[in-house]
């Protein structure tokens, strides 16, 4: 039985192994070249305190030079969602020509079925998506240890995000192509839906699953270093005299979320 599935299931197989051999070439050569840049100006010695006007130009120049790569990198977010709903495939054209009814008449159960069926793709999918956040997560360290991990692209692409996300899109392919029975249909709309439900977690829903917190500091001191690696939601605030007296308020509040609530 696992080797029939891995017969059915080897063309999507070599497809998602494609995409991360893709992404490798895209991440290691400019990867390398980051980081030989990122040491080589010494910015490591900028970070952690008050920068002075060459770290400040350095920095800049880090970031100019590079942050069109990790523009690019961003849309590598939608990885997860290719790779839940490609290996879903199969079982899906399965459940359409309706092939599985031979299965079930030749001594196989419909457990071991399914387990045959369903624990390759989902092994494949998540390896795959491993490696793509091993990769990821080696290529933006020196951004995250400039800006943090919490811009949405770096959020998504590192830890179990990906992970789930990858899982989401399987299932969520399982669950229309059972209903529809229409493999190329149930897989092109999982796929949409999948786009729209990162929308709405990346726009709306990821910056209300905790509270956010609210910092006010004295203008003249600088910004607090806590905000260098924070998701400022809102920002602006007011301005008061000694004693508490308001004489100016820009009508919006700060509230960064720090990284340890990510």
């Amino acid at each position: 039985m696992t080797w029939v599935a891995w017969r059915l299931q080897r063309t999507e197989t070599l497809i998602a192994l494609a995409l991360l051999v893709l992404i490798g070439a895209v991440l290691l050569p400019t990867g390398i070249e980051m980081s030989h840049a990122f040491d080589r100006d010494h910015l490591s010695l900028c970070l952690g305190h008050r920068p002075s006007g060459a770290c400040n130009n350095a920095i800049e120049g880090f970031l100019s030079r590079f942050n069109s790569l990790g523009d690019l990198l961003a849309w590598f977010t939608l990885l997860p969602g290719l790779l839940g709903v490609i290996l879903a495939a199969p079982f899906l054209l399965e459940l359409e020509q309706g092939t599985y009814r031979l299965a079930w008449t030749q001594s196989i159960t419909r457990g071991r079925w399914i387990a045959a069926k369903l624990g390759l793709p989902l092994a494949v999918a998540l390896l795959v998506a491993g490696a793509y956040i091993l990769v990821g997560t080696w290529w933006r360290e020196p951004f995250v240890r400039m800006n943090g991990r919490m811009d949405t692209a770096t959020y998504d692409s590192e830890g179990i995000v990906a992970l789930g996300y990858t899982l989401f899109a399987f299932g969520l392919a399982l669950v229309v192509g059972v209903l529809w029975r229409k493999a190329v249909a149930a897989v092109t709309v999982a796929f949409v839906g999948y786009v729209v439900a990162r929308v709405f977690v990346d726009t709306w829903l990821r910056d209300r699953l905790v509270t956010p917190l609210k910092l006010s500091w004295n203008p003249a001191a600088g910004q607090p270093a806590a905000l260098d690696h924070a998701r400022i939601l809102s920002e602006g605030g007011k301005i008061l005299l000694g004693g508490g007296r308001l004489i100016r308020q820009g009508g919006r509040s700060r509230s960064p979320v720090t990284p340890a609530a990510r």
